[in-house]
């Protein structure tokens, strides 16, 4: 079943998370937030899975290289070399 409920932001970036929305959490519970483009999804940290630990990690690995790369500090190496430094991983 999907709730939905209306919140706004304070001019510190603050939200209130409605209590209809709340359920089990309290406070002080550590949340993940996960934002892309056009949603923010917010999840109980402790809920989370060792494989959506890597997957989180690894997007944010992703991000930060695409930035470099965006930035122009990105490493050119030939095929070869490129394999090398693929199979250390």
């Amino acid at each position: 079943m999907v709730s939905v409920s209306v919140t706004r932001m304070s001019s510190k970036g603050q939200i209130v998370i409605p209590s209809n929305m709340r359920g089990d959490m309290k406070a002080g519970d550590e949340l993940i937030i996960i934002k892309d483009d056009e949603r923010i999804i917010l999840k109980k940290a402790k809920q989370l899975t060792e494989k959506m630990k890597e997957d989180l990690e690894f997007a944010r690995r992703t991000e930060e290289a695409y930035k470099r790369i965006e930035a122009g500090e990105g490493i050119r190496m030939d095929f070869d070399d490129f394999i090398e430094e693929m199979k250390k991983w």
